[in-house]
């Protein structure tokens, strides 16, 4: 049983359901109000090694023609904003890496076999792909708008009643049901947090001239601002999507402004490189902060995604950790089951824990260092960072190395991952 039917549930679904184990997928809303407009404004970078994830579960097919290829990232520093912009910056380009290194690269078409870091698609777009997969799964029972009430984590089989009153057994519960993970709590696991004193504005801009597939990662005083690369609408409009990080107290005034006002502050961001921008669309708000569960696991318990760790957005790495959670419980669920062994045992349990819980350790600390350094306008402190990203540019395994991490292709690679099948 899976509890939270959102983009790591629903893949995690898709991935045990698509082997023949059967799966029960709960989501608290129904599913006109989960894939509709204005349930979740936000786009998510989708890394080549998550992409090969999805394609492996079956859900790619679904969700690619709405994905935007990254095929340029650019990093750059603008502490320097009252005093004219920084001239260092970091420039990774998708054909400086050598196919041969990257797994299921051949099969990608254009750039001579090269595939792009990854794409950029709305939330709502991988939701309705997921959605149709999970439809085309008979191992998957999908009940959409109902809450789990209780889980009693009793011995070899838990039990959970449901808001209806319906009760449903489970040898093994997966949580899959975000920062505020209903499941953890009924479990008994704690969380550290950490808070972090501003949001996330997110929306999606129209804007003159073509973005060529470059993401931008624009680093300001109170935080990153990112302009990410979204495929041109019905009407032929280039787009981006902005994930904009400001103080909290300002935001409200911020979302009070008019389409042509907003874009006039985000152009002081971003600049005008990209022409006129203007938004369109809802505009969403997202409190920012890292969370880690003290544990990933209990005797019937696994939980993944948000509801085990969270963390700052500056790398766009939250959805993707995510979906290597997918990838790694996923083939050792997989495995057992094919083995006959119990899927719900800790000593099965266990083979997932270790997998991913120091790498995302690992990456919720580089993220908050990340903030810590860019959000930061001391003389000294931009000296560091210009002096940092001008000898980065010159190291050129290092920055290699650093493309493939943003890839999702460094270090033990589930099968689904290396492009394999579960």
């Amino acid at each position: 049983m899976i509890v939270g039917g959102g983009l790591v549930g629903m893949a995690m679904a898709a991935a045990l359901g698509g082997a023949g184990i059967p799966v029960t997928l709960v989501e608290s809303e129904k599913l006109p109000d989960l894939t509709g407009e204005a349930f979740d404004g936000r786009s998510s970078a989708i890394a080549y090694g998550s992409q090969q994830v999805l394609a492996g579960i079956g859900a790619w097919d679904h969700i690619a023609p709405f994905a935007e290829p990254i095929r340029d990232i650019r990093v750059s520093d603008g502490g320097w904003q009252f005093e004219g912009a920084s001239p260092f910056f970091v420039h990774y380009h998708f054909a400086d890496l050598n196919p041969e290194t990257i797994p299921g690269a051949r099969s990608h078409e254009g750039g001579g076999g090269h595939p792009p870091f990854g794409w950029i698609i709305e939330n709502r777009a991988v939701r309705i792909g997921l959605v149709k997969r999970l439809q085309e799964i008979p191992a998957v029972t999908h009940i959409p708008g109902m809450r789990v009430d209780e889980i009693d984590f009793a011995g070899k089989s838990n039990l959970a009643t449901l808001s209806d009153g319906r009760r449903i057994r489970a040898r093994l519960v997966i949580g899959a049901d975000g920062r505020a993970s209903a499941v953890r709590r009924m479990a008994g696991i704690g969380v550290k947090e950490l808070g972090y004193k501003h949001d996330a504005i997110v929306c999606t801009v129209t804007h003159e001239r073509p973005h060529d597939g470059v993401a931008h990662e624009h680093f300001l005083p109170i935080g990153p601002f990112a302009m990410l690369p979204m495929t041109d609408d019905a009407e032929g409009r280039h787009r981006s999507s902005i994930v904009w990080t400001e103080d909290a107290r300002i935001i409200p005034m911020l979302l009070k402004l008019t389409d042509a006002e907003l874009g006039l502050e985000i152009e002081r961001r971003f600049g005008t490189t990209l022409g006129r921008i203007l938004p369109i669309g809802p505009r969403f708000t997202y409190p920012l902060k890292m969370i880690l569960a003290d544990t990933y696991i209990k005797e019937g318990l696994a939980i993944t995604g948000d509801a085990a760790h969270g963390m700052h957005p500056i790398a766009g790495q939250g959805f993707n950790m995510g979906v290597r959670d997918v990838a790694a419980l996923g083939q050792v669920l997989v495995d057992a089951w094919r083995g006959g062994l119990d899927l719900g045992s800790l000593q099965v349990l266990e083979g997932y824990a270790r997998w991913r819980r120091f790498d995302n350790l690992m990456m919720l600390v580089v993220t908050d260092g990340l903030t810590r350094l860019f959000s930061n306008d001391l003389p000294p402190v931009r000296l560091l960072r210009d002096l940092g990203f001008f000898f980065f540019n010159k190291a050129k395994p290092l920055k290699r190395f650093a493309m493939r991490h943003a890839m999702g292709i460094v270090g033990d690679l589930p099968r689904l991952v290396r492009g394999e099948k579960l």
